[in-house]
């Protein structure tokens, strides 16, 4: 896809629809691509991929880009559940830069992961184990 065909698709579905920040947008249509290109090179095929598949690599996409400001970084550009993606893909998909079929659903993308716990667990301290007990040494 030619970039000034994305950027202005982005820019009118941004002037419509103000929920979420062009950056969005962006990380969205690169994170489709970082999936579908993942899948291709897992399965050794090309096909399409799903609401659960797309936002599991938009999370995988968030804490590789972003770290432990991966969270923070998407609420600020007004992503706060895997709805948001949703949302955005069918905007996507409205602007005509992107497919679907018929079993796409934007409900695919409903409560598919919690945010604080994808976002912010992988970098929350683990608890220490408690030290091992020693063994009682028997007397013969």
């Amino acid at each position: 896809m030619n970039l000034s065909t994305l950027e202005k698709a982005i820019a009118g579905i941004c002037a419509t629809e103000r929920r979420y920040a062009p950056q969005a947008y962006y990380f969205l249509h690169e994170g489709l691509i970082k999936t579908l290109a993942e899948v291709q090179e897992k399965e050794k095929t090309v096909r399409h991929i799903s609401g659960a598949e797309l936002a599991d690599g938009l999370r995988r996409h968030a804490l590789e880009s972003f770290g432990p400001l991966a969270k923070t970084v998407l609420n600020r550009w007004g992503v706060h559940a895997t709805r948001d993606f949703g949302e955005m893909v069918f905007a996507l998909l409205d602007a005509g830069l992107i497919g679907k079929t018929d079993e796409d659903h934007l409900d695919d993308f409903n409560d598919l992961y919690d945010f604080d716990q994808a976002l912010l667990g992988p970098f929350r301290p683990r608890p220490k184990r408690a030290p091992a007990k020693p063994r009682a040494t028997r007397k013969t």
